[in-house]
């Protein structure tokens, strides 16, 4: 399958022009883990997206794989605001065959660096608010800084579509690969 299988390994994620920062771990979450893991056919295709960029850009990675029970924790946490919107942190799930994204190893959080500095594209990671959505953006006023946000969500995009991965709508730093999402838009198997 193009996504790898289940027994697919976890690995690091190193490059150049990858920084890793493991934003759970190092903010005190209970259950996170220091360094930053994907599968490894999603490990490979960070790499490929992120030497599709132009030069002086890299990326920036926030989270990658969590543990489950980070995920429950994350999700209490946050739906302990009755005003969230669904779909920003999913729930967590016993289930195997309905796994959270971020538990599957296929999913990761990131940002566009420029010489190394990460970029806030509009919002701060996990700052769940409606100028999180991919498109927010994309129309309204027409101010240069609205524009620079536009162009470089649309630059953090390309290269990750390009490299396989597709984007949750309502989180512009989201992208899966192999995951439940990634197969309904591309009518293949998790």
């Amino acid at each position: 399958s193009l996504a790898g299988g289940a027994s697919e390994p976890l690995v690091p994620v190193a490059h150049p022009q990858i920084r890793a920062f493991a934003s759970y771990w190092h903010t005190g979450w209970p259950f996170a883990v220091p360094g930053t893991w994907l599968r490894a056919t999603a490990a490979e295709r960070v790499m490929q997206a992120v030497q599709q960029l132009p030069e002086g850009f890299g990326l920036a990675i926030w989270d990658a794989w969590r543990d489950p029970e980070l995920q429950r924790e994350l999700h209490a946490v946050a739906y302990s605001d009755p005003d969230l919107e669904p779909g920003f942190v999913n729930p967590p799930s016993a289930n195997p065959a309905t796994p959270p994204p971020h538990a599957t190893g296929g999913t990761v959080d990131l940002t566009l660096t420029w010489h190394g500095r990460p970029l806030a594209l509009g919002t701060g990671f996990d700052e769940f608010v409606a100028t999180a959505h991919t498109r927010s953006f994309e129309g309204g006023e027409q101010s240069v800084a609205r524009h620079r946000i536009r162009d470089l969500r649309r630059l953090l995009r390309a290269a990750m579509v390009d490299a396989g991965f597709v984007q949750l709508e309502c989180e512009w730093w989201h992208f899966e690969f192999g995951t439940r999402l990634w197969a309904a838009v591309n009518g293949e198997d998790p």
